[in-house]
């Protein structure tokens, strides 16, 4: 069974280390580079499909290299409603992808990162598998339930968003729930940890979000 082709979007984030970045792209992956995020992808030695955003973070000289080389480049103004990352989520969507990848979410400004977190929320992205991730760190929300791929020993951290989350269940991990409801205003889910190389989670009602501290990306 071939496996579901993914999206994976180079945001304009901290990337602090790039050698995990080809040994995680997989063949058939559609590469999107969000502005400025075209250097984590250069520093990688990777080329884009397609470059979208405002471009006013990212070199001259390296957008009319992509364009002579024949990438796909979308620029918008500066003055717009959405941020580039979400219009990159947006074109991810329309072409068909529902497994997305971000890398180089984190860091950077707090009020850009929890934005970007916040468009996971969108309705349309209620059917799509989509996780921001780094070489130690992965997030995502659970709607109905999720899998994470780990080692024993990774930290795990359920944290509701916004409203309460009930008929929490988990498996593979050191402290279980089960059918239990986390609060947003209470800090219970956070700091959990793996004890085998997969976990699931489940809900009932409400959106979780799920970090996970890893030692490696999983390939």
């Amino acid at each position: 069974m071939s496996e579901i082709p993914r999206a994976i979007i180079f945001a304009n984030g901290v990337i602090e280390n790039d050698n995990w970045i080809k040994p995680y792209l997989k063949a058939g992956d559609f590469l999107i580079a969000v502005d400025g995020g075209y250097r984590h992808m250069k520093n990688a030695g990777v080329t884009p499909h397609l470059l979208v955003g405002d471009l006013d973070s990212v070199n001259t000289q390296d957008v009319k290299n992509l364009e002579l080389s024949g990438v796909e480049i979308q620029k918008y103004p500066p003055e717009k409603d959405e941020t580039d990352l979400e219009i990159a989520l947006m074109t991810a969507l329309q072409r068909g992808f529902t497994v997305i990848r971000i890398l180089g979410a984190f860091g950077g400004r707090m009020d850009h990162w929890l934005a970007n977190l916040f468009i996971l929320l969108n309705p349309a992205f209620n059917h799509c598998d989509i996780r921001f991730e780094n070489c130690t760190e992965k997030a995502f929300l659970i709607r109905v339930d999720g899998d994470i791929d780990g080692k024993p020993g990774d930290i795990v951290s359920l944290i509701p968003m916004g409203n309460t989350v009930r008929g929490v269940r988990t498996e593979g991990l050191k402290y279980p729930l089960r059918s239990e409801t986390l609060y947003a205003h209470q800090s219970r889910g956070v700091s959990n940890e793996l004890i085998a190389e997969k976990a699931r989670i489940t809900i009932d009602d409400g959106l979780l979000l799920c970090i996970h501290l890893c030692k490696t990306v999983k390939e």
